[in-house]
């Protein structure tokens, strides 16, 4: 069964993946600017249903971010900011209103010429649910998916209790603030804690803001409970970059939709139907 998964995962990456030349969003890539590029329906949906996510968070979410120019550096080699103009200039060909759909025929055409699309941020959100369909479909009870940090769940553990997930604390990764089960859904984790670049006092995660070509501020880590790691995988990173207030008051008005943040003193902030169940 896990094999099965596996070559599931496999299978979506090779769709999905702009490393990899011979997939069909390298080829949407290659001719941004010159055609528009028929695509598998999969292809076609995932694409049309980030867009909608696009909409929704008023380009908080973007998949043309990957047109970005890569002048932030989160590998410790940074020491002074970039200027205003080049950041601008970074994002001149990010806008999903220049991403084109023609449902009927499923072609995906970019308008501008060296614009690109990329699903780093909803990618294995996508991938870990298609893995769980697939081993339910199969007759699996229960189970995870875990694809670096976006979980999907379904069943119950072997004693019937619920899955539990952790939410960690960003400052130090051993200890966890709170312990929430999970019952046949998916929880996705965005944190700056693995990379960030600080100048002065003011630390900045590498989730960039595609609206603005300017690091995302004043969270450490954004947990999504919803019903699939797709949507939670891109509401993850919207809420980032929505920051805190904005995010919180975003997620309030989703239905079906919960959010643990953590902001940048530490302070743990939930959205309204969230009861945290304490460690101690």
């Amino acid at each position: 069964y896990i094999d099965k998964a596996i070559s599931e995962i496999k299978r979506i990456e090779s769709l999905i993946s702009s490393w990899d030349i011979k997939s069909q969003t390298s080829k949407i890539n290659r001719a941004a600017g010159i055609e528009a590029v028929e695509v598998d329906k999969e292809l076609f949906k995932l694409i049309e249903r980030a867009l909608k996510i696009s909409k929704l968070t008023e380009g908080a979410f973007d998949i043309s971010y990957a047109s970005m120019d890569k002048i932030w550096k989160f590998d410790g080699s940074m020491t002074t900011m970039p200027s205003e103009d080049s950041i601008k200039k970074s994002v001149e060909k990010v806008g999903y209103k220049n991403i084109i759909l023609d449902a009927s025929k499923h072609t995906v055409f970019l308008k501008q010429k060296g614009m690109k699309i990329g699903f780093g941020a909803i990618g294995k959100g996508y991938a870990a649910d298609k893995a769980k369909a697939l081993l339910m479909s199969e007759g699996v009870d229960a189970g995870i998916i875990n694809a670096s940090g976006d979980l999907n769940t379904w069943g119950t553990q072997p004693d019937g209790k619920d899955w539990m997930v952790a939410i960690v604390n960003p400052l130090n990764k051993k200890k966890v603030f709170s312990w929430m089960p999970v019952k046949n859904s998916a929880v996705v984790t965005s944190g700056n804690y693995e990379k960030y670049i600080k100048f002065g006092d003011k630390l900045y995660t590498h989730i960039i803001d595609p609206r603005t070509g300017y690091p995302a501020y004043g969270i450490l880590s954004v947990t999504i409970f919803t019903a699939t790691a797709e949507l939670a995988d891109a509401l993850a990173t919207s809420v980032f970059v929505m920051g805190a207030e904005t995010g919180l008051d975003f997620i309030n008005q989703l239905k079906g939709v919960e959010c643990v943040i953590v902001d940048k003193d530490n302070k743990i902030i939930t959205s309204n139907n969230i009861e945290l169940k304490s460690t101690n």
